[in-house]
């Protein structure tokens, strides 16, 4: 069953290995390991709903406390601390557009706001209830997930935009197709999910980010129905598809999604070389984006990511060997790894990774094999519950990410880091903040860095905490000229921020468009940026 707390499975661990416990202790300190609340004891916080006797909307406190939070270490501190609320006032799970409609207009009668819910996913706030006075109606969309049409001449799919990353997959796998998007949440996020918060995949490069793949969609709306897409290419004025993508659910609930899809690759591998230093390895990573070698990945950690990583695995013994081989290779004791994937035909395969080894290997860099490559992808999605592990060890874990040009990443990478050491410096607490460069672009490329600090004694410590390190790297991404985000969203932590990138011209535009049709804000209000009848 899916944890109430934390990320994933309830019956799958992830324990942090008592070498990365010990040392994480050495750099960090021993963090305050205390126990959680309980399920009970939270939905005892519920209060009773402000909605009266609605046909299938579930006013039970359980199904209101677990639509209530998403993933950001925000929800995490609440939810563990006990510190929960304020709740949805009822949940709806509708299978189909038809119903979703009807749970709109329901909402609408009770004058009620409407939060859409996909995977329980966000890292953002996208799932926060801002309290206005108005009643809240999460909407489950997990149950409307069907493959509903696949077109195989054209290669375009139309699904049900509840369907998790599974769901979607083993649905166009049957047909022997396959659509590509794999975030690290692909376990649990939704289509529709990634559609409204322009989300990125691991493998981005090959198939494309999601708005590459968004052909169009159906969305229900506050009064009405809106469809948008459909055309192969067109110049037809603005393309109304943007009005979709990253619209947080502010223009509606997307109910239908159609998507471009691909033919099953024949082969797949995923290959790790390790470089003497973050420089030549971002330099590599470069050369090969330029000379347009066809990876469907591509990766680089910095030197204490890579460190971090190795000491955290466990596998004490092969990291040593591995350590070991790179020193005789002259790469020394700190060096950056990097990981690419060739996905497409045997011939194909063959090609990508010569022609990337060759760029690799004029930057001085070292292929250790795929072995590490297969263990990657083998654990490709579970990294997320080492944040639980983390956690019963006493440690905090938070990410943030931006896209800048390639003259600016390792200057922003810096300040990122810089940001969080000084940040919880203010606490007289130390950091653990490394990064990695997750996709490119041939002008430039994500930089993703994650933090690891001490957790505190209590819901005020940690809150305070993350709230200082939060602003502290999100004003030094913005003060770098990097986006907010570049696949986690707006939400509600970061927009405070999204008028930097925007300007206040471009957020009244979107103001506008949302007003079209949603004349009263009662779709998922106060996410993107603050509503003006809220304090």
């Amino acid at each position: 069953m899916r944890r109430w707390n934390g990320w994933g499975d309830d019956t799958f661990d992830k324990p942090v290995p008592d070498s990365a416990r010990a040392f994480l202790e050495s750099r960090l300190g021993r963090g305050e390991v205390g126990s959680d609340a309980s399920l009970d004891s939270a939905c005892a916080q519920v209060p009773e709903s402000r909605l009266g006797a609605i046909a299938g909307f579930d006013t039970s406190a359980e199904a209101r406390l677990r639509h209530a939070h998403g993933q950001s270490f925000a929800d995490w501190a609440a939810l563990r601390h006990g510190h929960v609320g304020p709740f949805p006032d009822a949940v709806a799970t509708p299978a189909t557009h038809d119903e979703t409609r009807a749970v709109i207009d329901a909402a609408r009668a009770a004058e009620a706001v409407v939060i859409p819910y996909g995977g329980g996913t966000s890292v953002v706030g996208h799932l926060k209830v801002i309290d206005d006075g108005r009643p809240v109606v999460s909407v489950d969309t997990s149950r409307n997930a069907r493959l509903l049409d696949l077109d195989t001449h054209n290669h375009i799919a139309r699904l049900g935009a509840g369907a998790a990353g599974p769901v979607v997959e083993a649905q166009l796998r049957a047909h022997g197709f396959v659509l590509g998007h794999y975030p690290q949440s692909f376990d649990y996020s939704t289509l529709g999910g990634w559609v409204v918060t322009r989300s990125a995949g691991q493998q981005s490069r090959r198939y494309g980010r999601i708005e590459q793949l968004f052909h169009g969609a159906r969305l229900a709306c506050a009064a009405r129905d809106f469809e948008v897409g459909g055309q192969i290419a067109s110049s037809a004025g603005p393309d109304l598809r943007e009005l979709v993508l990253g619209s947080e659910g502010r223009l509606g609930i997307v109910t239908e999604a159609a998507v471009h899809v691909t033919r099953v690759a024949e082969r797949e591998s995923f290959h790790a070389v390790f470089f003497a230093d973050w420089n030549a390895a971002l330099e590599a990573a470069r050369a090969i984006t330029h000379a347009e070698v066809p990876v469907s990945m591509l990766r680089v950690s910095n030197e204490v990511e890579t460190d971090t990583q190795l000491r955290i695995a466990g596998h004490e013994s092969a990291i040593a060997w591995l350590r070991r081989y790179l020193g005789v290779r002259g790469l020394g004791d700190r060096p950056a790894m990097m990981m690419f994937g060739a996905t497409g035909s045997r011939k194909q395969v063959y090609r990508i990774k010569a022609d990337a080894l060759a760029t690799t290997r004029r930057a001085g860099g070292v292929h250790v094999g795929a072995a590490m490559g297969r263990i990657w992808a083998k654990n490709r999605f579970a990294g997320a519950y080492l944040r639980n592990g983390l956690w019963d060890a006493g440690f905090a874990v938070d990410t943030m990410e931006t896209a800048v040009p390639w003259s600016r990443a390792t200057a922003t990478m810096t300040a990122m880091q810089q940001a969080a050491h000084i940040a919880l410096d203010t606490f007289d607490e130390r950091a653990i903040a490394f990064a990695h460069l997750s996709h490119v672009y041939d002008a430039g490329c994500s930089v993703y860095m994650t933090v690891i600090w001490r957790r505190g004694a209590d819901y005020a410590t940690d809150i305070g905490r993350w709230r200082a390190l939060k602003q502290a790297v999100s004003e030094a991404i913005v003060a770098h000229g990097g986006t907010i985000s570049h696949q986690h969203g707006v939400g509600a932590d970061h927009a405070p921020y999204l008028a930097a990138e925007k300007s206040e011209t471009g957020i009244a535009l979107i103001r506008a468009a949302l007003a079209e049709l949603d004349p009263h804000g009662m779709m998922n209000p106060h996410k993107l940026f603050k509503d003006s009848h809220v304090d």
